[in-house]
């Protein structure tokens, strides 16, 4: 699971809670250096392996989104792992715009992706991913979730093509994963047009700078 800041804490938080219990003792925590990597909201998370230690071959490559996420469409660095991890990984996922990250590092070339919905229609086809309105978008050996809390759905997917259906039925009751929230105003679609617009206000910077990072991205 890659960690880089900027990243939305719970773009992994939530995928690794529900994750952990496949992979004791090998669900490693990957930033360029180990130690605390802060959030878009500050919180840290602790990456306990570099990439230079990091395994070469991996099941699962995972890719979370952010306000960092523009920054690291750009990484040299981040692109070099991504793309020789994914090279040899059984899965290679992402998390809200996590997708654009791995888009950018050319991993999603000609594949059905989704992403979080501000930048899913504008800046994924920009990078050669085929964009697709879904909560969990599979597409050969690549996933990707839409924005934020798609990564709960994203996890308990992936986890019954890792152990079974049975293995993820009892995940989602252990975490008592039921949504119910309190407003229908979990999407553009849903959401009333005053809504959406203050939504966008608040997500401007990052659709501009991500649409910059994509526009710029060498090919």
């Amino acid at each position: 699971m890659l960690l880089y800041p900027g990243m939305t804490a719970l773009d992994v938080v939530g995928p690794q809670g529900l994750l952990a219990g496949l992979a004791p003792g090998s669900l490693h925590l990957v930033a360029r250096t180990p130690g605390p990597v802060p959030s878009d909201t500050g919180l840290s998370l602790l990456a306990t392996t570099s990439f230079a230690d990091c395994p070469s071959e991996l099941d699962v490559l995972f890719v979370p989104g952010g306000d960092g996420t523009p920054a690291q469409m750009r990484d040299a660095a981040t692109l070099a792992f991504l793309r020789d991890r994914a090279s040899r990984a059984r899965w290679v996922t992402s998390v809200c715009t996590g997708s654009l990250i791995l888009a950018a590092a050319g991993l999603l070339d000609g594949y059905r992706a989704t992403s979080h919905w501000c930048v899913r229609e504008s800046v994924l086809p920009l990078l050669g991913a085929i964009p697709v309105d879904e909560r969990v978008v599979f597409d050969r050996d690549r996933i990707t979730a839409a924005g934020v809390s798609a990564g709960l759905d994203f996890a308990l997917a992936l986890a019954a093509r890792l152990r079974g259906e049975d293995y993820a039925r009892t995940a989602q009751l252990v975490a008592e994963y039921a949504p119910q929230p309190p407003f229908a105003a979990g999407s553009p679609a849903m959401a009333s047009p005053g809504t959406t617009r203050a939504a966008l206000a608040i997500l401007g910077d990052l659709v501009a700078e991500a649409r910059a990072a994509a526009t710029g991205r060498a090919r």
